[in-house]
Parts: C-alpha cells; sequence; structure tokens
C-alpha cells in the first residue's frame, strides 16, 4: 500500500448526498435502535411479564446475533450483492419492530430485539462497503467515514435521550415503532439511487466457515456475557475449527491473506479495544451517577448527552485530519485522548464536586473516542479491492459488535472484586486505562511503515 492520499475533490453531487443519506441514515437509526430501550428497561419487563434478574436480555438478546452474524452477513454482501442485504435488512427490521411494539410476553419481546440484532448484522456492513466503494479511498472516504462514526456515535446518546422522552410521553412501544417509517423510506429510496454491487464469478459458498465462525463468535460472546466456561471452551474450539477451514477451503468465507494485513489486524484490535473500554467506562459512570451520587436517569442522560455533543464534531474533524497526517497517527493520538479523560475519573469522590471532574473529562473523551473510531473504521479498510470490501466492513462492524457487548460484563466483573462500590468503579476504570495505552503501544508499532511500504 503506498502513502500517496488522493486529490479527489471532496465536494460531493447531489445525487452522493442523497445516497449519503440514505446509508448514513440506515446507521444511525441502527445506532438509535441499540440504546433506546436502555433506560427504559424496567418499563419495558413490567410490561411484557418480565423478571427483574431477566432484563439485561433484553440487551444481550439484541448483541448475540449482531455480533454473531456480522462477519457472515459481510461476506455474502461481496458475494450477492450489498443493496441486495441492504433491503432484506430493512425489511426484517421493519417486521421485528412492528414484533416488539406489539409484545404481549418476553417470548415475544425477546424474539424481536434477537431479529433487530439480526437486521443490525444484515445492515451495517453492508451500508458500509457500499459507501467505501461509492466513495474511492483518499480524502473522500475519510471524510464520509468521519460523518459515519459522528452519526453512529451521535446515535447512541440520541437514543437515550429520546428513549427517555418516549417513554416518558408516550410509552415503551413507541421505541420500536420509530424505526417502521424510516425503514420504509430506506426500501422506498434505496433501489431509485444505489445501484447493486457487482458480483464476482459464482462460487460455493463456504458452509463449513459460515457455521463455525457463526458459532464460534457466538458461544464466546454468550460465555462473556454469562460467564459460562463450557460456552467459552466451545467457542474456541469452533473459532479454532474456523481458522482452518479457511487454510484449506477452495473459497473460503474468510481469506486468511486478508487478516495477516497489517491494517486489517490492528485496525480491528485498535477498534476492540477502542469500543470495549468506552462502553464500559459509560456504564461505570452510570452507576457512579445513580447509585453513589444519587442522580435521576433523566440527569444521568444530560450528564452524558451534553458531552456527548463532542462526538458530533470529532467524526468530520477526524476524517480531514486522516487526510493530512494518516491513519495511524490520527488512530494512536484519539486512543490517547481516550485514555488520558479516563484517568481522572479513577480519582472521583462520593460527593457531586464529582461531576467538576466528570463533565470535561467526558467531553474530551467522547471526541478522541469518535476520532478513534473513524480512524480504526479508515484503516481496516485501507488497501483492499472493492471486491473485499463487504468482508472488510464486516470485520469492523463485528468488531464494534463484540466490543460492545463484552466490555460491560468483563469490568463489571473487576468492579465486583472491590470492598465498595465506588472503590470497585475506581479499580475497573484503573485496569481500563491501563488496557488502552497497553493497546496504543501496540497499535502504533503493529502499524509502523514496512519497508517499501508507508502507511497513510
Amino acid at each position: 500500500m503506498t502513502a500517496e492520499i488522493t486529490t479527489s475533490p471532496a465536494r460531493f453531487t447531489g445525487r452522493e448526498r442523497l445516497v449519503l443519506l440514505i446509508l448514513l441514515g440506515a446507521g444511525f437509526m441502527l445506532s438509535v435502535d441499540f440504546s433506546i430501550l436502555n433506560v427504559a428497561l424496567p418499563q419495558v419487563g413490567e410490561g411484557v411479564g418480565l423478571d427483574l434478574s431477566a432484563l439485561p436480555w433484553i440487551a444481550s438478546a439484541y448483541a448475540l446475533p449482531a455480533a454473531g452474524f456480522t462477519l457472515l452477513f459481510g461476506r455474502l454482501a461481496d458475494l450477492f450483492g450489498r443493496r441486495r442485504l441492504l433491503l432484506a435488512g430493512m425489511v426484517l427490521l421493519t417486521g421485528a419492530s412492528l414484533l416488539g411494539g406489539f409484545a404481549t410476553n418476553p417470548g415475544m419481546l425477546l424474539s424481536a430485539r434477537a431479529l433487530q440484532g439480526l437486521s443490525t448484522a444484515m445492515t451495517i456492513p453492508a451500508a458500509l462497503s457500499l459507501l467505501t466503494t461509492t466513495f474511492e479511498e483518499g480524502a473522500r472516504r475519510d471524510r464520509v467515514l468521519g460523518l459515519n462514526g459522528a452519526l453512529q456515535s451521535g446515535g447512541f446518546t440520541v437514543g437515550a435521550l429520546v428513549g427517555g422522552a418516549m417513554v416518558s410521553l408516550l410509552s415503551w412501544r413507541a421505541a420500536f415503532f420509530i424505526n417502521v417509517p424510516v425503514a420504509v423510506l430506506i426500501l422506498v429510496a434505496t433501489p431509485m439511487l444505489i445501484g447493486e454491487s457487482r458480483k464476482p464469478e459464482r462460487v460455493k459458498p463456504d458452509v463449513p466457515g459460515a457455521v463455525a465462525v457463526t458459532g464460534g463468535l457466538l458461544a464466546v460472546v454468550y460465555a462473556i456475557v454469562e460467564r459460562s466456561v463450557a460456552a467459552a471452551v466451545v467457542g474456541v474450539v469452533l473459532l479454532a475449527a474456523f481458522w482452518v477451514i479457511e487454510l484449506r477451503a477452495a473459497a473460503p468465507l474468510t481469506p486468511v491473506r486478508i487478516l495477516r494485513r497489517p491494517t486489517v489486524k490492528w485496525g480491528n484490535y485498535a477498534g476492540l479495544v477502542i469500543l470495549t473500554m468506552e462502553t464500559a467506562m459509560i456504564f461505570l459512570m452510570t452507576l457512579y451517577l445513580q447509585r453513589v451520587l444519587g442522580l435521576t436517569p433523566l440527569v444521568t442522560g444530560l450528564v452524558f448527552g451534553v458531552p456527548g455533543l463532542a462526538a458530533v464534531f470529532a467524526g468530520p474533524v477526524a476524517g480531514r485530519f486522516i487526510g493530512r497526517h494518516g491513519y495511524r497517527k490520527v488512530l494512536v493520538a484519539g486512543m490517547t485522548v481516550q485514555a488520558l479523560a479516563t484517568v481522572p475519573l479513577v480519582f472521583v469522590g462520593a460527593d457531586r464536586l464529582g461531576l467538576v471532574i466528570l463533565l470535561p473529562a467526558l467531553f474530551v473523551g467522547f471526541f478522541g473516542h469518535v476520532a478513534a473510531i473513524v480512524a480504526y473504521t479508515v484503516t481496516g479498510t485501507s488497501g483492499l479491492p472493492n471486491e473485499e470490501q463487504g468482508l472488510a466492513t464486516g470485520l469492523t462492524s463485528m468488531t464494534q459488535q463484540v466490543a460492545i457487548t463484552i466490555g460491560i460484563p468483563v469490568l463489571s466483573a473487576v468492579a465486583a472484586t472491590g470492598s465498595t462500590e465506588l472503590a470497585g468503579i475506581h479499580l475497573a476504570l484503573a485496569v481500563n486505562v491501563v488496557f488502552t495505552f497497553t493497546g496504543i503501544v501496540l497499535v502504533w508499532f503493529g502499524l509502523r511503515p514496512r519497508v517499501g511500504a508507508a502507511v497513510r
């Protein structure tokens, strides 16, 4: 891969702006969909008769298929058409949202959330690969991915705020129904504006590889969420089998050579660190605000929402910085800002003066976090041909879904070892900082320029 930066114009045509509206809008909606119910879990559980102990499964039922099937659908998008998979995902999301909105028992609700997660696994890599193939590698793509990062990160914040407002003014059911008109609009507009991707010569699908990787990912994520040793063993065995299958398959689901590329390998590792640690930090700070400081959920949402505005600006800025300085420097800089902003949180006290530390730290940390997300997405999709963009974006999307699923249970287990709740939060945040700084060092050296090539 060369270090040359394209000089293509950064201006978009009117048609390209409409394409961006559709593809970025789909990603934004799914980001909102992930978090919109989090602030309303007690009301949702009460509405369908779900026990308090089972409430975490409202999130886990969504996250498991979203993490487990993303890589598979990313590759299927390459082989059978990205637009086709995007439209299928929107159809599934519409049906799942209606099922959730009309749910009257736990089975219907959890089935709806699982189907929503499956639609996310179908839609996100398809939409992202359509973006990376529509806009050539260079300044235009960096700018587009910057906008994508800003909107997806903003979607998590908007989901929390909108979810709280809907529950207060309408009902938790509205959080499901809001998806339907947006999905229908995307279904109508997409065929008119976006062409189908070119498909390679028909190849026999790698069924054994698909079964192994999907089952392995599902088992590993389930093992972390439920702390199941048996599931972890099954997951590791299946993922090892997947690696062996891919080495021998005539038409592998995931060519091993792509996993050996430094940009793919270290870009996705960086994404895992970035999202695992930030998701866990937000959860830990939510516990701190509500259980240590005694703030209400509404005030907690505002505490995160106001600094969350930094995310809206960070994405476009990161895209421009990548064009000027290269993804390696921006990725490491964003991760460093995220880690440094977490350091003061290790020392917050049990009185409300902690907000004086928390608010600016969140503002700065969110800015670095989103910049790092954009940089890892650019890194993980760089230097690959168009026919492998679905696979590359499937990998980055899978990394995102796995990370946001495992971060909370892992650092929650660390926090549980503290002598008090606040001491446990401090310990978990310290682990967060150490893990992130370790990742920064590994990524910096892993992405160092090779002889005869330069990192963009």
